[in-house]
């Protein structure tokens, strides 16, 4: 019988491992013009994909146990692994896999760094709802605007 060294994490080969999934909310300017900025990017691994999923298409299946409000709320990624990130971990994992962010993951190494950048992000959230309606008004008078939840509470 065959075991697994006990303090030795298992190790999935690349081509088995999900794409690295940004799930934003397409429906706010502020994150349209942000994932712009991203999908203009080509992974630093060409094997490692970086996927975009927009949750406020209706028809979007969401990962499990999770709702479209929750995802709506926070900035979120889905990781290599499957695991769900959410906030300044999900910005540091999607800067990792980005030229010219990469070294915005380094920093939230440094001891402090993330909390710092979580703390940030929710201060951001607070204000997101009003930097919205200003963003808004920049977009173009025929862009479609989807309105089902652009005013919820973040």
């Amino acid at each position: 019988m065959m075991t697994e060294p006990v303090n030795e994490p298992v190790k999935v080969p690349a081509k088995d491992s999900l794409p690295l999934t940004v799930l934003y909310d397409g429906a706010c300017p502020l994150c349209r013009r942000e994932i712009g900025i991203y999908r203009g990017l080509q992974p630093l691994q060409s094997d490692a994909p970086v996927c975009f999923a927009d949750v406020s298409d209706e028809t979007l299946a969401l990962p499990p146990g999770t709702t479209r409000q929750q995802l709506l709320a926070r900035f979120h990624v889905r990781g290599r692994d499957g695991e769900l990130l959410s906030g300044a971990q999900a910005f540091l994992a999607l800067w990792a896999a980005l030229p010219r962010w990469r070294w915005l993951a380094l920093a939230g190494r440094v001891p402090g760094a993330a909390w710092l950048m979580e703390r940030t992000y929710r201060l951001f959230l607070r204000w997101r709802p009003a930097l919205q309606r200003w963003a808004f008004r920049l977009d173009p008078p025929d862009l479609d605007r989807p309105s089902s939840h652009d005013n919820a509470p973040r």
